[in-house]
């Protein structure tokens, strides 16, 4: 059974990392701490007074139940949590959801792409490869507005020395950096004599579909490309209904999705609203 009511954790130190984001590190605290976590679960984050929300794990929890994780301030409760001194206590529910397809990921070539905050929901997962020793066929694209607006500055340097990482900027850049993730993911591969046989991509959705584009245009089919849906869940555990996609509950069959079942799902959606309205983005 989910549990439902949150569990005690404690904040233990935090830092700017990029605009207006914080990179918190969290202790789970109690008996009833679970720190079996997969790439690509997200947890439900509770402070009494300002509700609670969705985030990723930017880190799994290790024995000790530590972990970090991203936070932009985007309102009142993001501002008050990356407002915290160390040692407060929150609410913490977790983990949930389906992680990225970790098992397919083995002997392959792997393509990430990831824009602004959605690199958060891929950190782990870049970890996981390298301690998996396929940093050698694992490709990393990362979009930002501009170098201040990048987030993950430490991870990002400790992964230039196990594997190729292209960072661009919509504005402020070179010519050879300057544009969407999209745009450089050809001359990227080539440069690298790569050819991915699986996708990962988090970001805006605009971005990901073009990734998913592209992709196809290098004979990428869609069901090897994968996303990460970032709708608003108000509870976690598919009661409140707020994440609906089509039939489906983000926080429940997600938030990973693959592109050919996602875009199956926007056409149900699309069908639903224009018959009855039912089902609807939140």
């Amino acid at each position: 059974m989910q549990q439902l009511t949150p569990q005690p954790m404690h904040l233990v130190d935090s830092y700017d990392d990029g605009h207006d984001t914080k990179h918190l590190t969290f202790e789970l605290l109690g008996g009833n701490r679970n720190t079996s976590v997969a790439v690509g679960q997200f947890f439900m984050l509770s402070l009494p007074g300002f509700g609670q929300a969705p985030f990723t794990y930017a880190s799994l929890p290790n024995k000790e139940g530590r972990f970090m994780a991203l936070i932009r301030k985007v309102g009142k409760l993001t501002a008050a949590i990356c407002d915290l001194p160390p040692g407060k206590v929150l609410g913490y529910n977790g983990p949930l959801g389906i992680g990225w397809p970790v098992a397919q990921m083995l002997n392959k070539e792997v393509l990430i792409v990831a824009g602004g905050c959605g690199l958060a929901p891929l950190t782990a997962t870049i970890d996981h490869l390298i301690k998996m020793r396929q940093s050698g066929s694992t490709t990393v694209i990362y979009g930002a507005t501009n170098r201040a607006s990048q987030v993950l500055q430490h991870e990002r340097q400790r992964w230039q020395a196990h594997l190729p990482i292209l960072e661009t900027f919509m504005v402020d850049s070179q010519l050879d950096t300057l544009g969407t993730p999209s745009e450089h993911i050809s001359r990227f591969l080539a440069e690298h004599n790569r050819q991915p046989q699986l996708v990962l991509t988090c970001g805006p959705l605009a971005m990901m579909e073009s990734v998913a584009k592209t992709c196809q245009e290098l004979a990428i089919g869609h069901d090897k490309i994968w996303l990460s849906l970032e709708k608003r869940m108000g509870c976690g555990v598919g009661l409140c209904g707020h994440c609906y996609l089509a039939n489906e509950l983000i926080c429940v069959q997600g938030p990973t999705y693959r592109y050919d079942q996602f875009a199956t799902l926007e056409k149900k959606t699309t069908a639903f609203a224009t018959h009855d309205g039912l089902f609807q983005y939140c």
